[in-house]
């Protein structure tokens, strides 16, 4: 571990398959406004109520990809943490989240490519036991050399 400073995540060197982290937060409707402002996605499934009965889900829902964004805290921010470069990331949505629901992100180290300084990672979220998000992604990670 060399998370020191908190500038500075797990060195490629620290890093062994199997290391999980995650982050947790619960989607509020100011996330959803601020999202929809941040992104111009307004769907009217994701602000509108009325709206949003209509459909399959019954009720409004949170933007996929708001929760998606927590994967990226993960990676940002815990494992690997500060400095990682996130390369790709696919995604497949599962279930849909709601107001008040808690958002696990949780990531798993699957592979280390040493010679290029890249890792591929489960990226998954979850509500409780429910899995709402099922993707993968590779990341470029910081080398003491």
């Amino acid at each position: 571990m060399t998370q020191l400073d908190g500038l500075t995540g797990f060195y490629l060197e620290d890093l062994k398959t199997g290391m999980t982290g995650s982050y947790a937060k619960t989607v509020t409707e100011t996330d959803i406004v601020l999202f929809a402002g941040l992104s111009g996605d307004t769907n009217p499934v994701h602000l509108n109520d009325e709206f949003a009965k209509t459909t399959m889900f019954e009720g409004r829902i949170a933007h996929g990809m708001l929760s998606a964004g927590f994967i990226s805290t993960v990676l940002g921010t815990r494992l690997p943490g500060p400095g990682t470069i996130y390369l790709s990331q696919n995604l497949q949505f599962k279930a849909p989240v709601r107001i008040g629901d808690t958002v696990t992100a949780r990531v798993t180290v699957l592979e280390i490519m040493a010679a290029k300084k890249r890792i591929v990672l489960e990226t998954n979220c979850y509500v409780g036991d429910r899995c709402v998000i099922t993707g993968e992604a590779v990341v470029m990670v910081p080398s003491r050399g």
